[in-house]
């Protein structure tokens, strides 16, 4: 590839990954709860990591680099939303949320039952 066109995919893909994180940033102190936080959180984010490791691969292209920028995205992707549903739990169970937020609360009934 030329290296204007690879500095123009560059340029791209850094500011998509930086807005991401901002919108990620913004969503986290403008939104109301826990829940909707978490939202804010895990999304953007990894949509912001896939770019910045794709720029990354794409101007050091390698094998190694290749690899490790997968292994990197697929781990992101496989554990931020665990973690995120663990806290949802966790912020349920503790009542650190907005009851009126939610539109459908399946654990309404197990919870009542503890």
């Amino acid at each position: 590839m030329s290296a204007v066109l690879i500095d123009v995919l560059t340029a791209i893909l850094v500011l998509a990954g930086a807005t991401m994180c901002l919108a990620a940033g913004i969503g986290l102190n403008r939104f109301p709860d826990v829940l909707s936080r978490l939202h804010a959180a895990t999304k953007p984010q990894i949509l912001g990591l896939m770019a910045v490791t794709a720029d990354v691969a794409i101007n050091n292209f390698s094998v190694g680099t290749v690899t490790l920028s997968i292994a990197i995205v697929v781990f992101q992707a496989l554990t931020a939303p665990m973690a995120a549903h663990l806290v949802g739990r966790a912020a349920y169970a503790t009542e650190h949320l907005r009851p009126d937020l939610l539109i459908v609360d399946e654990l309404k009934d197990r919870r009542a039952a503890r």
